[in-house]
């Protein structure tokens, strides 16, 4: 009987995480469809609904002014429909109608709110937890004196690398690229010194070559840096945890809110880039499904991680809609600045036709990594 109730407990448990990343997901491109519609009605544009959700309705009302609220039953997605938004329509105040700045303004807008939404939880989280940095929990004696002399020590929590602040795993590793065994690396890090902690520079010998293959390959990193590893379930796990620290000052505190964010933001590019030279592989991407996956798993651990990967969900969002990728805001609001400059539209048509058959690539692409996680 107690195997039953621990597996029904254990069920409602992964329940549990996938509805919290599904209201992630679910807030997060409503916050978006809500930016386009904040912006429209500031300048007047005809919108004809505004959907939670994509599907049949569930619910649905309808303004005075012929405005429809809908939610609907497949709480992924959303949309603010524009009159006119994808053909000419008469209605002077449809989306094509208005001015070209006007509608890059509104196409932005979405992830404009994506972004301020991010920010917002960035800054509660700092405020209330503290930054997740890095601490190493355990760093590897070397059987070469020198190496120990110039080393980070056990439970050292890393604020900066070579004189600029690390937020992600990736800025030690662009901070680190290229330096080769034996190099000197100066480290800013928050040392324990019996039961309180002092800020103190760091010199740090790199135990073997800094070269990385992609993002991922934080093995090479771990290793040049001499964290110790433990063996854990047949796996070699290195000894680094992230740990809240709340030791900043409130203007430094929002200053690195900011910076945080921009480099969230910054890792789409880096990620983008080493796909496109073939330095990362489609495998290392992840559709909905490991999306809502990770996010669960994630969520789940606490109201700092809750905050951490919604706010992480938030700046890709943002960034990732603002790409010239067909279908995206980013691709309309490029055809919406040739049009500025040219003074006449490209064919309607023909952009519906991109638009669209981007949007079937966008989702073939969504499923295909989905799949290769499997494999």
């Amino acid at each position: 009987m107690a195997y039953n109730l621990l597996s029904f407990s254990g069920v409602m448990g992964v329940i549990g995480s996938v509805l919290l990343a599904i209201l992630i997901l679910l807030v997060m491109i409503t916050v978006h469809e809500f930016g386009h519609y904040v912006a429209g009605k500031i300048f007047k544009f005809k919108i004809n609904e505004f959907a939670i959700g994509f599907g049949p309705r569930i619910f649905k009302h309808t303004k005075k002014n012929g405005e429809v609220f809908s939610v609907r039953c497949l709480p992924l997605g959303g949309f603010c429909a524009f009159e006119g938004e994808d053909t000419d329509a008469p209605h002077p105040d449809a989306f094509n109608n208005k001015k070209p700045w006007q509608r890059i303004i509104v196409l932005f807008a979405g992830a404009f709110m994506n972004y301020l939404l991010a920010l917002l939880l960035i800054m509660v989280s700092f405020f209330s937890y503290g930054q997740l940095l890095l601490m190493t929990y355990e760093i590897e004696p070397s059987p070469e004196p020198v190496y120990n002399v110039y080393a980070l020590h056990d439970r050292d929590v890393i604020i900066a690398c070579e004189g600029k602040n690390v937020y992600l795993t990736s800025d030690l590793m662009e901070r680190l690229d290229g330096k080769k065994q034996g190099d000197k690396v100066t480290f800013t890090v928050s040392r324990a010194e019996g039961d309180a902690r002092k800020v103190v520079d760091a010199e740090v010998m790199l135990r073997s070559d800094a070269d990385f293959k992609n993002l991922t390959d934080t093995t090479a990193l771990w290793r040049a840096l001499g964290v110790a590893t433990r063996e854990t379930n047949g796996e070699e796990q290195f000894l680094i945890y992230s740990v809240a620290y709340k030791d900043f000052g409130f203007f430094d505190t929002v200053g690195r809110s900011f910076t945080y964010s921009f480099r969230i933001g910054g890792t789409i590019f880096k990620v983008l880039g080493q796909l496109l030279t073939g330095d990362l592989g489609l495998e290392a991407f992840g559709g909905p499904v490991s999306t809502i996956k990770l996010t669960s798993e994630i969520a789940s651990r606490g109201v700092q991680q809750f905050l951490e990967i919604a706010a992480f969900i938030g700046v890709n969002l943002a960034v990732f809609n603002l790409l010239p990728i067909p279908a995206l805001d980013g691709s309309k609001i490029v055809f919406t600045v040739i049009e500025w400059i040219r003074g006449k539209p490209v064919n309607r048509k023909v952009e519906a036709v991109i638009h669209a058959v981007g949007f079937v690539l966008l989702l073939g692409f969504a499923v295909l990594v989905d799949l290769l996680q499997l494999f």
